[in-house]
């Protein structure tokens, strides 16, 4: 199952690590490092013009990227629980 995160980008939910909220987790020194030596390698992608309101944390093929995302990761969240509860039903089909 993909998880649609904004503009014209989808993550395969088995892909995702973590989706955060961009406000609360920057309060941390340690959640800015995080994002901003992440961005200096090269790992994050902005995926719209928009204010990014979260970050999904992604691994493919052994490999980090973080997407900064105009939606809010509760919406995320809400969007992939949904996702993994129709798999589990169409599994048992």
């Amino acid at each position: 199952m993909f998880l649609h995160i904004g503009g014209d980008y989808v993550v395969s939910l088995r892909n995702i690590i973590a989706i955060m909220d961009l406000e609360t987790t920057t309060i941390s020194k340690d959640t800015k490092e995080f994002l901003k030596i992440a961005e200096e390698e090269g790992f994050v992608k902005s995926i719209t013009e928009e204010i990014p309101k979260s970050f999904i944390i992604t691994e493919i093929d052994k490999k980090s990227k973080i997407y900064l995302s105009p939606i809010s990761s509760i919406t995320l969240q809400k969007r992939a629980r949904f996702l993994e509860e129709k798999a589990k039903i169409l599994r048992k089909v």
